[in-house]
């Protein structure tokens, strides 16, 4: 399975062989799914919050006494029943649990289905190494945009570098249309949230580690 390889100057430059263990995977969307709905569930952080009747200040006395007033009987103003009082079946987060667990092999398989299937849908670009000296977003907005069709809108897309690439980094960050990871950091929620994904040369063998 080979892939074009594109150069910031000189455009494409050469075609190179991918791992068919990371790109030669058949697409299984019931797996990508059920890892997809458990990443996103561990990154849930409840907020919501009700008190229930123990945790309601004030309501010490007997409203009224028992008997004798015509009045429906209450012990307590902190009741569900009254204005102010504690809430019945509320949300506490204190007793939600959103964790879910997540099989290794199976995160690790998912997100090779996907790679693969961007792959066959001709969503991945593959970049020579960009060594700058500084920073040059204007340059590498350029590049980018030269890598697609002029018709496509260039919404997302999923850069995929080295830790070591700082400047190229930084200006990479300044472009809204793009957002930039780390190849020890790549996930699947990124992955599909992003259509296009523009892999550095040098993140290969990373990701077949990985």
């Amino acid at each position: 399975m080979k892939a074009p390889v594109y150069n910031l100057k000189e455009g494409l430059k050469e075609e190179i062989e991918l791992s068919s263990a990371v790109f030669g995977k058949e697409l299984n969307n019931n797996l990508v799914y059920q890892v997809y709905k458990n990443l996103l569930s561990n990154q849930r952080q409840p907020l919501a919050f009700s008190k229930d009747r123990s945790e309601i200040k004030g309501g010490g006395r007997k409203p009224w006494v028992q008997k004798g007033t015509g009045r429906a009987r209450h012990g307590s103003i902190r009741s569900p029943l009254w204005k102010g009082g504690g809430a019945t079946f509320g949300p506490r987060t204190k007793e939600q649990n959103t964790k879910r667990k997540i099989n290794k092999k199976v995160r690790q398989e998912a997100i090779r289905m996907v790679l693969s299937q961007k792959l066959k849908d001709g969503e991945v670009k593959i970049i020579e190494e960009i060594k700058l000296e500084k920073p040059q977003t204007n340059t590498l907005d350029k590049f980018f945009k030269s890598l697609f069709d002029k018709k496509e809108k260039l919404s997302s897309i999923l850069l995929v570098i080295n830790s070591k690439e700082r400047n190229f980094s930084r200006s990479a960050k300044n472009l809204a249309y793009i957002k930039v990871i780390n190849a020890e950091n790549i996930n699947l929620i990124d992955l599909l949230n992003n259509k296009y994904l523009l892999l550095s040369k040098s993140v290969l063998s990373t990701l077949e580690n990985k």
